[in-house]
């Protein structure tokens, strides 16, 4: 007998439907699966078989075909053991395949009929769900995290036995909540806070316009200047996540097998600070099945990068792109996969090997040390950085005094409100933060006066910058005028945008 059981797969960070078809007909005794298959779909069979046996099920030796359709589309994961096994029995005519024909079924099979969870099940449920399916069957592990994509009934189910008898009489189980629940917000509770970081007024100014805007920011100094600690704490002053965000944020966390056990949709923005050992493929995502890498572990949040110059020059410049595009595309023979990397960049770096320049009471670099050192990063990368920020060293007076510090939370209503100027402003064209402007869009928001012309004309001369560095400016100083609620930039905020890119002419073209 022939039937059919739906499923989905998996190819990069999107689902795609399969059809799962088993026929028991005449002929030799054995099962045989057809199709682009990886190794650990065709092992199915052998794990299916023996899963079923141990559950009680036995079968006449018949032929069995199975196809998982499209056959052109290489299928790789276990997520097809359950509706492998449930299309046997089907076959069989043990269960009736109709009943099915408006649900999905996805999950790993154990060899004792025990249903395992799988990755990804956030993507493979939205997909379902597209589909225009009204069930979802999931390893009971897993339906927690599918009942977050909501507009599709989540079934959980614990072993092949039990989806056996669901299917004989469903009105015996248990009627499970749809979901789309409302939304759990972040608490604003983080076990860090800006309170506790005396001085450094310069740093968490930058990193306030940084987070405003969404600019890529730089910190530069010597060893020792709470350049890590501050750029941990600027998660604490980004908006709360909304609902679309935490589920595009779980979704890569999901491909990977990062989400809490639970299944909770991630609340908080990520922080990404990956050791400057990481390979191109670690950073950007890949494989054989690419899979997302820390760029878009990073997406929403902030991808921390410490001894900036110790990363090799291969994963940094792997960057430009998705700097610019806020995505990571990768071509295959399988395919075009493409995974979001739309992150706040926050890189920190001594100004030299022994980290001290150009204090040369204390550094010891000869200068060709020190433009070897910083030549590690390029022209096209810092052209990429909007704000650049001097560590410099804390005096002890500063470490001493008792005047209570600005707080994560009074700095993030000021972000806040800023971002609620730019949503406002630029409300269905498609852009969220000045970060992501245009031509069109800065030529319209970031007019100047005439003496402010003049003077910015003085500075991209003398500066030499580059068309991109000049419009990265004038983002910056409108990010700025959004902080003081100002409707035009003005010359103050023109004068700290350009400040921000003062450093590179202090360091990289000295």
């Amino acid at each position: 007998m022939f039937s059919k059981v739906n499923s989905i797969g998996l190819r990069g960070l999107e689902g795609y439907p399969v059809s799962v078809e088993v026929d028991a007909g005449d002929g030799l005794p054995g099962v045989t699966m057809v199709g682009a298959l990886a190794g650990e779909v065709r092992e199915a069979q052998d794990r299916v078989r023996t899963a079923l046996k141990n559950s009680g099920y036995r079968f006449r030796p018949r032929k069995v075909t199975i196809n998982l359709s499209p056959a052109d589309i290489r299928k790789g994961g276990t997520g097809f053991d359950f509706p492998i096994a449930v299309g046997m029995l089907c076959a069989y005519e043990i269960a009736d395949p109709r009943k099915l024909e408006d649900a999905a079924l996805i999950g790993e099979l154990g060899l004792d009929g025990e249903l395992k969870p799988v990755k990804g099940v956030l993507s493979l449920v939205c997909e379902a769900r597209d589909q225009g399916l009204n069930r979802c069957f999931l390893p009971s592990k897993n339906a927690g995290e599918g009942r977050a994509v909501g507009g599709i009934r989540i079934i959980g189910i614990s072993s092949i036995r039990e989806m056996a008898e669901y299917m004989e009489n469903p009105d015996l189980f248990k009627e499970e909540k749809e979901a789309g629940e409302e939304c759990e917000e972040d608490d604003g509770e983080y076990p860090v806070d800006y309170r506790e970081v005396q001085g450094q007024l310069l740093m968490k100014r930058a990193a306030e316009v940084a987070v405003a805007g969404s600019h890529n920011l730089l910190y530069i100094g010597p060893a020792g200047t709470g350049k890590t600690m501050v750029a941990e704490r600027i998660p604490t002053i980004m908006p709360p996540c909304t609902r679309q965000e935490q589920l595009e944020i779980s979704k890569v966390y999901s491909v990977c097998g990062l989400l809490p056990q639970e299944g909770k949709l991630l609340r908080r923005r990520p922080f990404r600070s990956p050791h400057h050992s990481i390979t191109g493929a670690a950073l950007a995502g890949g494989g054989r099945n690419p899979v997302p890498g820390e760029l878009s572990l990073a997406s929403g949040g902030v991808l921390f990068l410490d001894e900036f110059p110790e990363f090799s020059r291969y994963a940094i410049e792997m960057m430009r792109q998705p700097l610019e595009s806020g995505r990571v595309v990768m071509s295959r023979v399988s395919g075009r996969y493409e995974f979001p990397a739309r992150f706040i960049l926050v890189a920190a770096m001594n100004p030299c090997p022994c980290g001290f320049y150009p204090d040369r009471n204390r550094c010891r670099c000869t200068r060709q040390q020190v433009r070897n050192y910083l030549s590690r990063i390029s022209g096209p990368i810092l052209d990429r950085i909007d704000i650049c920020a001097e560590a410099s060293p804390i005096t002890f007076s500063e470490l001493r005094q008792s005047v209570p510090q600005e707080t994560s939370l009074d700095i993030r209503r000021r972000v806040e409100r800023a971002r609620k100027i730019q949503e406002r402003r630029y409300a269905g064209t498609g852009i969220r933060f000045n970060s992501q402007m245009k031509g069109e869009h800065i030529r319209r928001y970031c007019a100047l006066k005439k003496e402010d012309e003049q003077f910015f004309q003085a500075v991209y001369r003398n500066m030499n910058l580059s068309a991109r560095a000049y419009t990265r400016i004038l983002k910056v100083a409108r990010t700025i005028a959004d902080l003081d609620g100002q409707e035009r930039i003005g010359h103050g905020h023109l004068c700290e945008s350009v400040s921000y890119r003062s450093l590179e002419e202090k360091y990289w073209n000295s």
